[in-house]
């Protein structure tokens, strides 16, 4: 009788229908901010909760009008990649690569895949120095079929996933298309991170030339000083860049992450520096 039972169990499971969705391993939120500048490809950001829901992209009450660029500290890898389906989750055709964005045979678009990293999502190297022409082709090239107005009269099932198919290619790109936050991910991959609020790989000297810079920042009076400074840091960032890439080719981690660490400074003295000549206009 026992065995009987467990059998009809595993029946009963077996005829369950595949789920749809990615199960997730704990809340999963998306922030939205309205651009100002009506972005061509913009990214809408849903609640798990709404885009749990069926009516997901009826609730918003945004119709085609979509909100736009994706918060950049949202976290779009937050949820459990167990569940992502190996074939396609309408007709079951099996995939031959990953990340799959169309299926091959039905042509539905399919749940992204949170285990691809974002150089497979970005068909591009897994290299800190990237063709950035090839890497912005690629973006608009996803963000024209994946855009969610392209799904507004498809299935329940396609406008979520292009939602998430959307903001998924965004965090990438924005990932990789700058050197630091590129490099920090590459570590990452490998294991590796920056704690914030630490001197991770920077010695007393480094520090000290760094209050020097941002003194003479501050005591700048002209835009030509400022533009000094502007010049100058974008020459050590140059040459920590070339280092960066250098050490990673080598895989000497431990080297890659002191020099990340100075570039992340330096790319903080860059940004004071924009503001700074800004202020002069």
């Amino acid at each position: 009788m026992a065995s009987l039972i467990f059998l009809r169990t595993v029946g009963l499971f077996r005829t369950l229908p595949h789920t749809r969705r990615l199960a997730t391993s704990r809340p999963v939120t998306f922030k939205v901010v309205t651009c100002p500048a009506h972005c061509a490809f913009c990214v809408l950001g849903l609640s798990k909760d709404a885009w749990s829901s069926k009516m997901a992209l009826r609730t918003t009450g945004l119709g085609r009008h979509w909100s736009c660029c994706f918060s950049n500290d949202s976290s779009v890898r937050s949820y459990s990649t167990d569940n992502v389906l190996m074939n396609c989750w309408k007709c079951k055709e099996p995939f031959n690569k990953s990340p799959t964005f169309f299926c091959s045979s039905c042509k539905v678009l399919q749940p992204p895949d949170e285990g691809a990293s974002f150089f497979n999502i970005m068909d591009c190297e897994d290299t800190f120095v990237l063709d950035m022409h090839k890497l912005q082709k690629r973006y608009l090239e996803l963000q024209r079929s994946l855009h969610p107005d392209n799904f507004s009269q498809k299935s329940a099932e396609e406008q979520e996933y292009s939602a998430h198919q959307s903001a998924l290619v965004n965090k990438a790109y924005q990932t990789l298309l700058k050197p630091l936050s590129r490099g920090l991910y590459m570590l990452e991959l490998k294991g590796m991170r920056i704690d914030e609020g630490t001197h991770s790989g920077v010695d007393a000297e480094f520090l000290m030339e760094l209050m020097e810079i941002n003194e003479a920042l501050e005591q700048a009076e002209t835009p030509e000083e400022a533009d000094r400074i502007s010049q100058d840091t974008k020459g050590k960032l140059k040459g920590l860049t070339a280092q960066i890439d250098s050490a990673l080719h080598a895989g000497e981690l431990q080297a890659a992450k002191a020099l990340l660490a100075q570039m992340k400074y330096f790319s903080n003295i860059e940004e004071k520096v924009k503001e700074k000549l800004s202020g002069f206009m």
